[in-house]
């Protein structure tokens, strides 16, 4: 006969048993739900036009304040020194960025290597040091390209030129898997400042959260159709007039999709990164794409774009 102290604790230990299960499980589904991205920012010190009376310093400064109240980690920036030449605010808002944020190269100029030969765009590397080395701290690894116009060469004996000069000057690739080309709003918003239209500015506002929508569950498709299952991101967005103000509510829709922000050193831990597609591409595009198109793989549906409103607003 089973005394009710012994059946009492018995069921005590089942329940225990399930509790623990079910946090196990809890746990599980959170893990595979909470999917690590890093933050990155390209075209420093400033993409697209300002509005009046804003310095590329206060771009600068101001989107720095967002990362740091949204508690993000470094977020790369990827600078073409070009810009540098006879500015002194372009000069101090990178200053401003290297003293709070890492960064790498994006070219000098912005070279696009489709239009050009590889040797021209080993130099624009080579030609972007400087900048880089003057901005850096003791010790501090500024080795990271971030190809413009996400094109890594539209013939395979390119690429593989490209690529093989920025193994042997120890550079790594700052890939992309999430873009919505956020940077089509910066102009954009600079111009409805200009205007206080405020009506237009929430238009820019809802229309760019609704794309990024989008496009984030785009990344996700993509990566299950290339690699099979989830993986780790790297999201490419613009230093422009917009940041400051659009990135709290694009921080906030991320944390709604459960991406974990991390640094690109650790997104690109993923054995996803160490593939390469090899194949030229005369459209480029994120490394996800990049492998959908090598491998001929249909693309899920998305939102279209709303080019022609953006291009045509507060005009």
């Amino acid at each position: 006969m089973t005394h009710s102290g012994d059946r009492d604790q018995g069921i005590g230990i089942r329940k225990a048993a399930w509790w623990k299960l079910l946090c196990i499980l809890f746990l599980f589904i959170s893990g595979c739900a909470a999917q690590k991205v890093a933050i990155t920012f390209d075209d420093l010190p400033l993409n697209g036009d300002l509005p009046p009376g804003v310095t590329r310093v206060q771009i600068a400064r101001d989107t720095i304040a967002v990362l740091e109240k949204a508690h993000m980690p470094p977020a790369y920036g990827f600078i073409n020194a070009k810009k540098l030449e006879g500015n002194a605010d372009a000069a101090e808002a990178l200053k401003v960025w290297a003293a709070a944020e890492p960064f790498g190269t994006h070219t000098y100029s912005h070279l696009d290597l489709n239009q050009n030969p590889a040797e021209a765009f080993d130099r624009e590397v080579d030609e972007n040091e400087p900048a880089l080395e003057l901005l850096a701290k003791p010790g501090q690894e500024w080795h990271w390209l971030r190809y413009p116009f996400l094109r890594e060469g539209d013939t395979v004996e390119k690429r593989r030129a490209v690529r093989s000069y920025l193994q042997g000057h120890h550079y790594r690739i700052a890939q992309v898997t999430l873009d919505w080309e956020d940077y089509l709003w910066n102009s954009a918003y600079a111009r409805c400042e200009a205007k206080q239209d405020e009506k237009s500015i929430a238009w820019l506002r809802s229309s760019y959260l609704n794309i990024a929508s989008s496009y984030l569950d785009l990344g996700r498709n993509m990566a299950k159709l290339v690699y099979g299952h989830d993986i780790n991101h790297v999201l490419l967005l613009h230093l422009g007039a917009f940041s400051s103000t659009i990135l709290p509510d694009v921080f906030e829709l991320m944390k709604q999709k459960g991406f974990e922000p991390v640094t690109l050193e650790e997104a690109q831990s993923d054995a996803a990164y160490e593939g390469d597609p090899d194949a030229g591409s005369q459209y480029g595009g994120t490394l996800l794409e990049q492998w959908m198109d090598a491998r001929k793989i249909k693309y899920p549906p998305v939102m279209a774009k709303p080019y022609k409103e953006i291009k045509e607003i507060c005009q």
